[in-house]
């Protein structure tokens, strides 16, 4: 008898932490004891690998079993650890040869009878042993395609505990079954888009301001009454954005990933997710949260696409003032008795809001009997740090038969508006080489009036509203990043008094 350890990986958010498990088998009356903050989820796995061992036909130490997790003031959750805790109990009993399974990472939960169930988070887990160099890492057969898209590390996927111990014992290569690819590329999206924006007639203007928020990762506010468009042009929003670069494509796989919502025949995503919550769900939903192992909101799970809340006045307002932290920084830190987790949430806001409670068009029938202070009360729930966050304001209205049949002759398809799209983030990414950012939406304040400021002559409109009040300081940066973005559609190097009226027009709302 003696000790042998073996690693696996502990999540603590997105992020992959390494966890040495050690195993020392002993005299003393026969049990399993496991030390180093396991939780519920953990601390059973004691009865799991007892039986997967047993089940796989492999002896169970009659002895005294101390499984140690280092470092011990990490808080460790979830059933990844079974795996390596098994190896290391079967290493200390000299089942299999302790040297061999000291260096491998270890990933999976065992079921009863042996064989190894996928586990979440699996990507980002693997992403942390990558930063120790050649790593070799153990998965369940299940998670083989996701840990797959890591490059430089060595992938054996397994189905069973004894197909594993076997392997260890042989002390060979793999069978030729199990070798996953090293390297992966991106794979292409070649799934036919099923929404249009050619779908949407009678609002040319909203669809402008759609194109300028994907060239530009902009914030966009549309105010209108029911049947209008609305819904529609927020859900067409996604097909006309590029597909996700490498390593953008990464962090939203692992987002999804720890979340338990990857899709199982698409290990990568390489499209920009769509994020729609109910106006029912809680800040906990939409920030992320729970009262053990904290998981990732709709505000992460929309990192790098959009976040679409429709009937925005309808959710609390504490909820949607919560978004303002993230708007501003780009990411999401929650708080609880057990730590602080840190999410990526830079995402594009879309809200969608009728004008009042009844949402009647004033030409409707009757029309709206919602009062002037009720119809201000309805929209005040969108507070004015919030509103003063967002890029564009765009107001949506109904569109009469005659404007329908002639606005069907000039709504583009999607994919013509996503070329004019990628040309102008091109154009955009070109002139921010060098730095962190890659649209104009990420340029922080400091930077975009000293590097990026325009002519005295096209800030001309913007300063002027400033000084009269009708425009704040956030208000102006807001502005200037959409004039940049106008540019770019344009095919300017740098914004005019054209493009800075444009995007002092779209921030005030008044458009249309």
């Amino acid at each position: 008898m003696a000790v042998a350890r073996t690693r696996s990986v502990a999540l603590v958010g997105v992020t992959g932490r390494t966890v040495e498990v050690e195993a020392d088998v002993g005299n003393g009356l026969a049990g399993i004891h496991l030390i180093g903050l396991p939780d519920m989820a953990l601390s059973e796995a004691r009865d799991r690998v007892r039986s997967a061992v047993v089940n796989s036909t492999y002896p169970w130490p009659d002895a005294r079993i101390i499984v140690s997790l280092f470092p011990a003031s990490l808080p460790k959750r979830g059933s990844q650890f079974d795996l390596a805790i098994a190896v290391a109990i079967l290493g200390a009993a000299g089942v299999v040869p302790a040297e061999r399974v000291a260096e491998p990472f270890f990933l999976g939960e065992l079921g009863l009878d042996g064989r190894i169930r996928p586990v979440r988070g699996v990507l980002p887990s693997i992403l942390g042993a990558a930063k120790h160099g050649d790593a070799t890492v153990i998965v369940p057969s299940a998670n083989s395609a996701e840990a797959a898209l890591v490059p430089d590390v060595k992938v054996v996927p397994v189905a069973t505990l004894r197909q594993l111990v076997e392997w260890l014992r042989r002390g060979d290569e793999p069978p030729e079954h199990q070798v996953v690819e090293e390297q992966v590329e991106l794979p292409s999206t070649t799934t036919e888009r099923t929404i249009d924006l050619a779908d949407v007639v009678g609002q040319p203007v909203a669809r402008r301001a759609l194109e300028v928020c994907a060239a530009g990762g902009h914030n966009l506010w549309m105010l209108g009454p029911p049947g209008t468009g609305k819904t529609m042009l927020a859900e067409r929003l996604p097909t006309l954005l590029p597909d996700l670069e490498l390593d953008h494509a990464l962090e939203v796989t692992a987002i999804h990933s720890v979340a338990g919502v990857l899709p199982a025949n698409a290990p990568m995503m390489s499209r920009p997710p769509f994020v729609s919550p109910h106006h029912t769900a809680t800040a906990a939903a939409i920030i992320g949260g729970g009262s053990t192992i904290v998981r990732p909101g709709a505000v992460s799970l929309a990192h790098r696409g959009v976040l679409f809340m429709d009937e925005a006045p309808e959710f609390p307002r504490h909820v949607l003032d919560a978004l303002r932290q993230p708007l501003e920084s780009g990411r999401v830190t929650v708080s609880r008795a057990a730590g602080s987790v840190t999410f990526p949430a830079r995402f594009m806001l879309v809200l969608a809001a009728n004008p009042c409670p009844c949402a009647q068009a004033e030409d409707q029938g009757e029309g709206c009997k919602c009062s002037p202070t009720v119809r201000r009360r309805y929209l005040g729930r969108l507070s004015g740090p919030l509103l003063d966050r967002v890029d564009m304001k765009v107001t949506v209205a109904r569109a009469s038969k005659r404007e329908l049949m002639a606005d069907r002759q000039f709504a583009e398809s999607s994919a013509r508006v996503a070329e004019r799209v990628l040309v102008a983030r091109e154009r955009a990414a070109k002139r921010l080489a060098g730095t962190p950012w890659r649209t104009n939406a990420e340029i922080p304040s400091s930077v975009l009036h000293t590097d990026y400021r325009p002519s005295p002559e096209a800030m001309k409109p913007m300063t002027s509203c400033l000084d009269s009040g009708t425009l704040t300081a956030r208000g102006l940066d807001r502005a200037v990043r959409v004039s940049w973005t106008l540019a770019d559609l344009s095919d300017k190097d740098r914004p005019e008094e054209d493009e800075t009226t444009a995007a002092l027009h779209f921030w005030l709302g008044v458009t249309s």
